[in-house]
Order: structure tokens, then C-alpha cells, then sequence
């Protein structure tokens, strides 16, 4: 196992926290030094937020972690490709690589619909890299949509 798919897989754990909770099953961890400094899943309906994508809430994490806005020694690995706010955030933090599972192919912004991190000339350059355990990232994703479209249609 490579040293990405190891931290992807803890990405995947926070994901399968998020799914426990009925939210979108996105998890995401942040890594400086080769050591996981901070992890977040989804919480958006738990906490009645828009903004609480578990991108933005590791980074909250990881910020408060290093007594620093910037995280320009870090990477982040997270199952399903940012949307367009995660992706400025990743972007205003300083963000060193994004480690991405699965792509978006409805609200992705780092590749997919567009791509905020390597299309536009920002003050900072987030580095991308794809298909991180993408199967496992895409299986989560479709298990946790056939069940709610199921839920939907027995009420």
C-alpha cells in the first residue's frame, strides 16, 4: 500500500463516519511531516450549515492545529473532489497538494465542471493529483444514493 492510499483509507473512515450520520459520506484528512494533523467528514445537515464540508472543517482543524492560516507544508487527501468553495479555501490556505478519491461531475472544481486550482492565475498553486482509491471513494458515494432514493420512495 502506498503511502497515498494509507491516507486515503483515513479519508475513507472519516467518510464512513459521515454516512453513519445520514450526511453525503465525504472525509478528508490533512497531512504535514508525513502525520496526520487533522481529519473532518461532512456535517452540513448535523449542523445545519452550508459551509461545513469536511474540507473546510479540516482545514479549520489543521489551522488551529499549527497556530497558522497558512498550510503551505501540508496536503490534503479527501474522497470526493472539493466544490468550488473548498476548493478557494484550499487555495487561501496555502494548501501544498490535494489528494482527490473520486471526481465531481456536478459541482467539482478541480477538474471536473472547472478547475479553480490550476485554471486561473491565484496568488497560490494547489497541486492535484486523482484516482486515489477511486473505487472505494465512488462505491461509498453510490451506496449512500441508492439508499436515500430508497428511503424517499417507501415514504
Amino acid at each position: 500500500m502506498t503511502e497515498q492510499e494509507k491516507f486515503m483509507k483515513e479519508a475513507l473512515i472519516q467518510a464512513k463516519k459521515a454516512y453513519e450520520k445520514e450526511e453525503i459520506p465525504v472525509g478528508a484528512v490533512i497531512v504535514k511531516d508525513h502525520k496526520i494533523i487533522a481529519r473532518a467528514y461532512n456535517e452540513k445537515e448535523y449542523k445545519h450549515d452550508s459551509t461545513k464540508h469536511a474540507e473546510i472543517l479540516a482545514i479549520q482543524k489543521a489551522s488551529k492545529k499549527l497556530n497558522s492560516w497558512r498550510l503551505t507544508d501540508c496536503d490534503m487527501y479527501v474522497t470526493l473532489e472539493p466544490c468550488s468553495m473548498c476548493a478557494g479555501a484550499l487555495i487561501q490556505s496555502r494548501m501544498g497538494k490535494v489528494y482527490i478519491g473520486t471526481m465531481d461531475e456536478k459541482t467539482g472544481s478541480c477538474g471536473s465542471v472547472l478547475n479553480l486550482l490550476e485554471d486561473y492565475t491565484f496568488n497560490h498553486k494547489v497541486e492535484v493529483e486523482t484516482g486515489i482509491l477511486q473505487n472505494e471513494c465512488e462505491s461509498i458515494l453510490k451506496q449512500f444514493f441508492k439508499e436515500l432514493r430508497n428511503s424517499k420512495k417507501e415514504k
